[in-house]
């Protein structure tokens, strides 16, 4: 049976504030899913958190915002939030800047999403628990069929990551491994 799904690749935070938290080994599973889906013409999406200078998006009540407010940084223009070296992006691939936990806030990604008629997300990102756990929960309320790569998730609690890519992620998206995925674009 055809897959008629209109897939798009999504790398979050891989930005250098957090990447650099992992070993560079870590980093291996999402550079061969970036390898892969642009072999098979798949849009690869990059989304990274930052604020403007002073941060007029961060509400004090935010707990998230008044630690990024107090110790500065993580502005659009600051080196943690430019994307790792090690997943650059090439030209044409769009980097979407968010301003909370989900790829979606705050930011462009539904509109991008819209204009390429993707109807199915594959999820990366660090952490787990962080933007790959609000992307699916919001992306699945959006009616987006959702695939999450679970070697290509990485989170600093290695026991939530577990649960979550084997009870709760499983749920709302068919979770497998890079290796898997790829090998499913051969069948296609």
């Amino acid at each position: 049976m055809p897959n008629n799904d209109k897939s798009s690749l999504l790398i979050m935070d891989l930005q250098n504030g957090i990447a650099s938290r992992f070993a560079e080994e870590d980093l291996i599973p999402f550079q061969k899913a970036i390898e892969a889906a642009r072999k098979n013409d798949i849009p690869v999406i990059y989304v990274r958190i930052a604020f403007r200078e002073g941060y007029p998006e961060l509400n004090p009540r935010n707990n998230m915002a008044a630690r990024i407010s107090q110790y500065g940084g993580m502005t659009t223009t600051d080196i943690a939030t430019q994307i790792h070296d090690s997943v650059r992006p090439e030209p044409g691939e769009p980097i979407v800047t968010k301003l909370r936990v989900s790829a979606f806030s705050g930011s462009d990604l539904e509109i991008i999403l819209r204009s390429l008629q993707i109807d199915t997300l594959i999820l990366t990102g660090i952490a787990t628990s962080g933007v790959v756990l609000s992307t699916l929960r919001e992306a699945a309320d959006r009616d987006y069929q959702l695939k999450v790569l679970a070697d290509a998730c990485l989170d600093g609690d290695p026991e939530v990551h577990r649960v979550l890519v084997e009870k709760v992620f499983p749920r709302q998206a068919e979770v497998l491994t890079t290796e898997a995925w790829i090998h499913s674009l051969g069948a296609q």
